[in-house]
């Protein structure tokens, strides 16, 4: 019987994005069963795939490291601890395997023998004949279960994957991710996209608490919150605490579906470094305690209250970053003679180790769950939220397709163009178009032409990000354009 996998699963067998495998489900190529696709329809498919030359995965994985312009990170093996588990576990399934096959061989055997028993001991020919007949269909059956079989890559390399990076299903919401080298669950869990509940991320709160139905866990570091007994018996764990102990585990645990459920939070953050992005816009990296992390949604902003010289300031900006990496905190920061945050931060009053205080998250211009293509449209720093939008996306690899065209209003307005072409280069289906006016709202009616000339915007999900001038035009002229006024969120920058 051939095996069946995750969509998830089978775009890292394979090295494609799990759009193109989610277009051939859709366009009749490849049969699924219960959202499972099987390794034979696989190979039929993708008849050129072989493990020893596919890098595609590998490629993929480091393009989208480097497009996500995060912190670069070493990769390595999950622990010896945690290899040895899963191990075992692999090993314990395949001692059931092989024990249940050495039982079936003995029953087939024993029915044999017993099929030649009454052979000779019937009276009649008829009977007799009828008996071996179906005697010679069991050994011929027999036979070819017991013929060698050319080895199957795919399912070799989906054993070796559940060694080296275990899947996690997560229920009620069915959604799936991937535990990777030294990794939590919980860090796994967000470096996917997914938006788990979590407080303080070392084991403390136990905001993290989840209850695993299937599959094995192992300790990855101690931990303060007391589980009860009867907690303990009912499976539950902390996320932030333990990886995954066996290759294949399901877990059940809330995911946060709106804004609405992420609480406010105060974190004493410290700032990391600042570095322009241009002569009028910086990168300010701010870094939360291990123990305090912010938790918030792509898209969503955050207050900032900061002092220096005896004068106090505040400031809300986006945060230009993504959740999956919820202690580093990114934002561009435009020069304005109207902030007087941003003027401390343009005249070098927070130096790497300042102390300033964080308020939010706040917003509501986050991801919906439509599976639609994604349209993003910026205008200068209000690329800052769109780009959390596109790490979020990429990092959950549930769009069929992405789009975005940003306008600069000024000569230095597009601060990250090589980011923006990094993610086309990378990501197939990933359309990038810089536009530049003198004038917000003349600039937005021509972007959104544009976007119109290319796209089929009614059947797209479109944020728009930017000065209010710029945003209220786009959002006239999206309507005008066919774009639907459900699909459409925007935040003024």
């Amino acid at each position: 019987m051939t095996p069946w996998v995750t969509l998830s699963r089978a775009a890292r067998l394979i090295g494609v994005p799990r759009g193109v495998l989610q277009r051939d489900v859709a366009e009749g190529r490849l049969a699924t069963n219960d959202g499972l696709v099987s390794l034979e329809g696989l190979a039929q498919l993708y008849p050129q795939w072989q493990p020893e030359d596919s890098g595609a995965f590998e490629r993929t994985a480091k393009l989208r490291d480097e497009a996500f312009g995060r912190r670069v990170q070493e990769r390595v093996l999950p622990p010896q601890d945690v290899l040895a588990q899963r191990l075992f576990a692999q090993s314990r399934e395949l001692a059931d395997a092989r024990r249940h096959l050495s039982r079936y061989h003995e029953l087939v055997v024993s029915l044999r023998e017993r099929i030649d028993a009454l052979a000779g001991a019937t009276p009649l020919a008829a009977p007799a004949a009828t008996l071996a007949e179906l005697g010679a269909a069991l050994d011929t059956g027999l036979a070819q279960v017991l013929a060698t079989e050319s080895v199957d890559a795919l399912t070799v390399m989906d054993d070796v994957l559940k060694i080296v990076s275990a899947q996690v299903t997560v229920r009620p919401s069915g959604h799936v991710f991937f535990v990777e080298g030294r990794d939590t669950l919980l860090q796994a869990g967000l470096k996917a996209g997914l938006k788990l509940a979590y407080g303080c991320g070392n084991g403390t709160c136990g905001l993290c608490k989840a209850r695993v139905i299937s599959g094995d866990v192992v300790k990855m570091m101690p931990y303060d919150y007391p589980l009860s007994e009867a907690e303990r018996l009912q499976g539950h764990t902390l996320l932030c605490a333990h990886s995954a102990g066996s290759g294949e585990i399901v877990i059940e645990t809330l995911e946060a579906h709106g804004p609405g459920e992420i609480p406010e939070q105060e974190v004493e953050v410290r700032v990391r470094s600042v570095a322009p992005l241009s002569p009028d816009t910086l990168l300010v990296h701010l870094q939360t305690p291990r123990g305090s992390r912010l938790r918030f949604l792509a898209g969503q902003s955050a207050t900032l209250y900061g002092g220096a010289d005896g004068v106090d300031a505040q400031a809300t900006w986006p945060i230009a970053s993504c959740p999956c990496d919820d202690r580093n905190l990114h934002f561009h920061v435009a020069r304005d003679p109207g902030s007087a945050l941003a003027s401390m931060f343009f005249d070098g009053a927070f130096r790497p180790g300042a102390a300033l205080t964080l308020w939010g998250p706040s917003g509501d211009f986050v991801m919906a769950d439509g599976g639609r293509p994604l349209a993003f449209v910026a205008c200068d720093t209000g690329f800052g939220p769109i780009k959390s939008l596109v790490e979020h996306a990429i990092a959950v690899d549930a769009a069929p397709s992405m789009s975005l065209d940003w306008l600069a209003l000024r000569p230095d307005g597009h601060y990250l163009a090589n980011q923006c072409r990094a993610w086309a280069a990378a990501f197939d289906g990933f359309r990038y178009a810089a536009h530049a006016s003198a004038d917000a709202a003349q600039g937005a009616r021509s972007l959104v032409a544009a976007m119109a000339a290319a796209l089929p915007l009614p059947r797209h999900d479109v944020y728009v990000a930017g000065p209010p001038a710029f945003v209220d035009a786009a959002c006239a002229a999206l309507s005008l354009a066919g774009a639907p006024p459900a699909q459409v969120r925007a935040t003024a920058v």
